[in-house]
């Protein structure tokens, strides 16, 4: 016995087609994902720098305090948020310059200093080679807030713990990026 060719069944055009529209929105979706990782991937650097200069302004606070370079009293903002503070870390967001004479970040004797810069290595992927590239990081400001934590006052008055919150803005690509970094410092070193 024969079968009849109508009988047979295959993929009917509108099949295919659905078929193909779900496979061109899957890939669409694989593409995308792909392209984020790659932006991420590209962003590394950019990362790494913001924090390891948000880590660079905590060391430099908490160095100041254990060094003795400056009292308590300095271990603020220039204007606060009383407005008058009275300490030395200029307010506000500020360019990532070399540190002043007094050997801390975000203070008034940075202003005469020039931008910070990275050397990174060239095409032979090796340091201190005739090839490695330098940047200047004119694109990121580092902003240090240090406010007294409410509630912990002593008897004379003086509040013993602060807050310090390193903010890092920087581009990364197309958008904007922040890193902060939050961390307490008290009058004991």
């Amino acid at each position: 016995m024969r079968k009849d060719p109508l009988s047979q069944r295959g993929f009917s055009l509108i099949e295919t087609i659905m078929a193909l529209g779900v496979l061109t929105v899957g890939l669409m979706g694989a593409a995308s994902v792909i392209t984020m990782g790659m932006q991420r991937v590209s962003s590394s650097p950019s990362d790494l720098i913001a924090t390891q200069k948000a880590a660079e302004a905590i060391e430099s606070v908490f160095s100041a305090r254990d060094s003795h370079v400056l009292v308590w009293a300095q271990i603020r903002n220039v204007l606060g948020s009383s407005g008058t503070d009275g300490g030395v870390f200029i307010d506000g967001p500020q360019p990532l310059k070399l540190v002043g004479p007094d050997g801390l970040v975000n203070t008034a004797d940075d202003a005469a200093q020039p931008v910070e810069s990275m050397v990174y290595p060239g095409q032979d992927q090796k340091m201190f080679t005739a090839d490695d590239v330098t940047v200047t990081l004119s694109g990121y400001t580092r902003e240090i807030q240090i406010r007294d934590v409410p509630g912990e006052v002593d008897v004379n008055g003086i509040c013993n713990l602060r807050s310090i919150t390193v903010t890092v803005i920087y581009q990364a690509g197309q958008t904007s990026r922040r890193y902060s970094l939050v961390t307490y410092i008290s009058t004991y070193s």
